[in-house]
């Protein structure tokens, strides 16, 4: 089974910055794809970035050039670094991780089936 654990979150003023961790235990196979996505006051859930086991990221472009993801496999943590913050990035942020599908991730949420508990992000203006 796994389990993942998000830490990091705080409170900003906008313009700050913050580094988001999702630490896996359990095994994660090295085909999985590990996401970050966010739930911001009466918005729908959406995803923020996502990285394979290859270097591949990708990320929405809301926060292009802002938020940059990164793993580290060796320690099973992934990260969220998140600069120029806007009082628009409020949320509580999830890490979840799931299955590649013949090599590919993708930002459908049904593709993950492991999900942190969520770490909360307030960005003031």
């Amino acid at each position: 089974q796994v389990q993942l654990a998000e830490s990091g979150g705080g409170s900003v003023q906008a313009g700050g910055s913050l580094r988001l961790s999702c630490a896996a235990s359990g095994y994660i196979y090295s085909a999985y794809c590990m996401a970050w996505s966010r739930q911001s006051p009466g918005k729908e859930r959406e995803g923020v970035a996502i990285a394979d086991n290859t270097g591949w990221t990708t990320s929405k472009d809301s926060v292009k050039g802002r938020f940059t993801i990164s793993k580290d496999n060796a320690k099973n943590t992934l990260y969220l670094q998140m600069n120029s913050l806007k009082p628009e990035d409020t949320g509580t942020y999830y890490c979840a991780a799931g299955p590649s599908v013949r090599g590919y991730c993708f930002w459908a949420e049904g593709k993950y089936n492991y999900w942190g508990q969520g770490t909360q992000v307030t960005v003031s203006s």
